[in-house]
């Protein structure tokens, strides 16, 4: 499903228009990207925790030459399902 299913699915259940049900799923992201960017965790209990991890600097290597190369110290997103997610998708 895709930006636009996802839209038709939630107006649908919620009894909304498609513009209502769109503008909520595009505040939603956004505050949950913002706030895990900000380094905070967003907990949708039954649903899942969205965080940021970080990952140190490590060595690779470039598939194409066989080279070693440095990737860089970074921050990542995560989610972990919540049981009721993981249970309904069993």
């Amino acid at each position: 499903m895709n930006k636009q299913g996802l839209m038709d699915s939630v107006a649908k259940k919620a009894k909304i228009s498609k513009k209502d049900a769109l503008a909520i799923i595009d505040a939603v992201t956004t505050t949950i990207m913002d706030t895990v960017k900000k380094g905070d965790k967003v907990t949708l209990v039954g649903f899942g925790t969205f965080s940021s991890i970080k990952r140190k600097a490590r060595k690779g290597r470039n598939p194409q030459t066989g080279k070693e190369i440095s990737i860089a110290a970074r921050k990542s997103p995560k989610f972990s399902a919540g049981k009721v997610f993981k249970e309904k998708v069993k």
